[in-house]
């Protein structure tokens, strides 16, 4: 047997044994400041990665690194508190190794979260974007041999992001009066911060945001038949057009995204509410 899938047993099993007879239907990524939606989740189970052997542990700033399984809209959902990135030093199976294991217990479908800088001009700090399309500057993770228990050799990835609940997430923001803004999400390698002139790059040949996440985690969904919905929340704007002194920095982007925070936990939780 393939050592990673050893590797992916061992953790699902692992997991299991914590999940105290609960069985997830849906996972969710909880990205860079975003993990307070993880508050939201009642009757939790906290378990630490550093309790799961072979787990990667999340360094980056804002991720606490634990998976919180629980209720939320009415639904048994399992919670990233903090993913993995590919610029922590992490070999990419590393990276999905996470996702591999929640559809390891079982989910169904999937739910990822980013903070991304706004290409688009038409997106400013605070905003949400739905996610409908991407842009992967990432390794693909299912480079290698193909793991057949999960998918195919060569999966579709012409709707990369669930059309159903993509119309599920405007629906529920319409009767929450929030606004939400739809676009292509561009994925690079961080961890530094991209320059102007590769700003208006990537508005030019298409993305609308731009992270350091979140795509190597929907390939694998995608690959094994699980319907993922993502979103952004836009935590400063990558215009290209600085001032001299501007400076991107870490500690606001975190800020944004805890103050967008409420509404985005809002919206979620009423998609799940609704999901079949």
């Amino acid at each position: 047997m393939d050592p990673r899938i050893e590797t992916i047993n061992r953790i699902t099993a692992c997991l299991q044994d914590r999940l105290e007879g609960r069985k997830p239907v849906l996972g969710i990524v909880l990205g860079s400041g975003l993990g307070s939606l993880a508050d939201s989740i009642r009757q939790p189970v906290v378990i630490p990665y550093r309790e799961l052997p072979g787990f990667p542990v999340s360094t980056a700033a804002g991720h606490k690194g634990n998976f919180i399984i629980g209720e939320l809209g009415g639904k048994t959902v399992i919670a990233m508190q903090g993913r993995i990135h590919y610029y922590e030093g992490y070999g990419m199976d590393k990276v999905v190794l996470p996702i591999r294991v929640m559809i390891g217990v079982g989910i169904r479908s999937l739910i990822v979260s980013n903070a991304a800088g706004g290409i688009g001009y038409h997106l400013h700090i605070g905003d949400l974007m739905v996610i409908r399309d991407h842009i992967n500057l990432l390794p693909n993770p299912l480079i290698g041999p193909n793991f057949d228990e999960y998918g195919p050799r060569f999966p579709d990835m012409t709707r990369p992001y669930d059309p159903a609940l993509i119309r599920l997430a405007f629906q529920v923001a319409e009767e929450e009066g929030i606004t939400l803004q739809k676009g292509v999400y561009l994925g690079g390698t961080g961890p530094s911060y991209e320059t102007p002139a590769e700003y208006k790059f990537f508005r030019t040949i298409g993305a609308d945001a731009v992270g350091m996440s979140t795509i190597p985690e929907v390939i694998v969904a995608r690959h094994a038949g699980i319907p993922v919905f993502g979103i952004s929340v836009i935590t400063n704007e990558a215009h290209d057009n600085y001032a001299e002194d501007y400076q991107n920095d870490g500690e606001d982007v975190i800020a944004a995204a805890n103050a967008a925070a409420e509404k985005m936990t809002r919206l979620i939780e009423k998609m799940i509410r609704e999901m079949k």
